[in-house]
């Protein structure tokens, strides 16, 4: 969840500021503009919480069973870069989704 929120914080702080420029002097100044965000920062803060998180599930689960819930993140992410930024959901996405969703039940039972 911390991974997905970082994610979806950086999209919505990014979207606010416009394109990454072209120059790369612009552009490196647009990052590191981007990097004093208040709001970036707490997205980047959310992901080292989120490797926290993880130090900590990996004192107590196998990585072969842990590791593809991360990819619950695509889900997140999925679900809500279509309620917040109101991105496309199409026929594939949805059934990719699913498969992701199938894929980690199968590991879990397993």
């Amino acid at each position: 969840m911390l991974t997905s929120f970082a994610q979806l914080i950086v999209k919505w702080r990014v979207r606010g500021v416009g394109p990454l420029p072209v120059d790369f002097i612009k552009k490196a100044i647009f990052l590191v503009g981007m990097l004093f965000d208040p709001f970036v920062i707490v997205g980047l803060f959310a992901a080292l919480l989120a490797g926290v998180c993880w130090m900590a599930a990996m004192t107590k689960l196998e990585l072969s069973f842990a590791y593809p819930f991360m990819s619950l993140s695509f889900v997140l992410v999925f679900i809500f870069s279509a309620l917040i930024f109101h991105e496309s959901i199409t026929t594939p996405k949805v059934l990719g989704m699913l498969l992701i969703i199938a894929g980690i039940v199968v590991i879990g039972r397993g």
